[in-house]
């Protein structure tokens, strides 16, 4: 069992499904030749030829919607927008045909297609390429969306986004690309969309969370252990659309308090969704305020500005210690 890096996680999901199923094509800028932007797409093109990794023009709208097309014809494309703020270049291809034609034509056609980004900050990148666009996606019917947030459950969750039969968005955080390393089975695997995960149990609140923010919140979890003797339980959401409800307030309902993180903005981010699902299902359990360790409601700054910005170990450590002293 070897260990990977995230990135190269996904490197190999991409030729294990390439070298299963020929009906698997993957496109993007860059993809082939230079072999993506972080290396992603390394050594596909040597593999598989131009056929199918296909290096397209700087259009991401054109990437999308010829994805659509060659999902008619049987394909899977795998398409891969190269940051994650350049998505929005193709939000009608996505909102207007990839998530409604199974609806469109009443089930006759449907879109088994991934959209891989990276997504989130971290790595100290200009404008529009530190975005977190997730909460736009998962308000949208009819999509999938992933977010991988280790080595292991991003080669398990791309594999499975690529067999679904409907269209996945899949994030990917780009600030643990190379941060660490984990074991990968070398025989392939594949986790249920729509299922979380518990990273580290604990009794005395739940820190919910998901992508890049789950070390973060690990690391917040030693330090609250150590200096304040609370032990939380963390849970790795994986996708925000579906949402595992039942695994969410199973947690809450046994810690009796909730601290939420995601480094994109506050306002009517996904925060508030699992906030709304908790106190629906599980408020009467509740001993003490959902609190949110956020991003700001504005536009990440530059450089190491985005420090400020991100949810950093301090912040997450400060909520907890006030939810469990309510």
């Amino acid at each position: 069992m070897a260990e990977r890096t995230l990135v190269q996680a996904v490197n190999l999901a991409l030729h294990e499904k390439m070298r299963e199923d020929p009906n698997v094509i993957v496109m993007g800028e860059d993809v082939g030749q230079d072999e993506g932007v972080f290396r992603a797409t390394e050594g596909l093109l040597k593999a598989f030829g131009t056929d199918r990794v296909v290096d397209t023009p700087l259009a991401e709208a054109a990437i999308a919607g010829t994805a659509v097309g060659l999902c008619f014809k049987g394909f899977r494309p795998v398409s891969e927008m190269q940051f994650d703020g350049f998505s929005y270049q193709a939000l009608h291809q996505v909102e207007g045909h990839v998530r409604r034609y199974r609806n469109r034509t009443r089930g006759r056609f449907t879109c088994p297609m991934v959209i891989r980004m990276p997504y989130g900050g971290g790595i100290r990148a200009i404008e529009h390429h530190s975005e977190a666009p997730e909460a736009t996606y998962a308000h949208w019917g009819g999509l999938k969306v992933v977010i991988c947030s280790t080595p292991r459950n991003a080669r398990a969750l791309l594999r499975a986004s690529i067999e679904d039969p409907d269209p996945v968005i899949f994030f990917e955080p780009k600030a643990n690309y190379r941060a660490f390393r984990e074991e990968v089975p070398d025989q392939p695997e594949a986790m249920p969309i729509g299922k979380g995960r518990v990273v580290r149990e604990g009794k005395d609140a739940t820190i919910v969370t998901y992508g890049a923010m789950v070390r973060t919140c690990e690391e917040a979890a030693e330090e609250l252990f150590d200096d304040y003797d609370i032990n939380v339980e963390i849970i790795d959401l994986l996708s925000i659309s579906p949402l595992d409800s039942d695994l969410l307030n199973e947690s809450v309902r046994k810690t009796g308090r909730a601290v939420v993180v995601h480094e994109a903005p506050r306002h009517c981010g996904v925060g508030g969704e699992i906030i709304a699902r908790i106190v629906e299902e599980s408020m009467l359990f509740l001993e003490a305020p959902i609190k949110r360790v956020t991003g700001f409601d504005t536009i990440i700054p530059f450089f190491a500005n985005e420090r400020n910005f991100i949810p950093d170990v301090g912040r997450v450590v400060k909520a907890t210690v006030e939810t469990v002293r309510f």
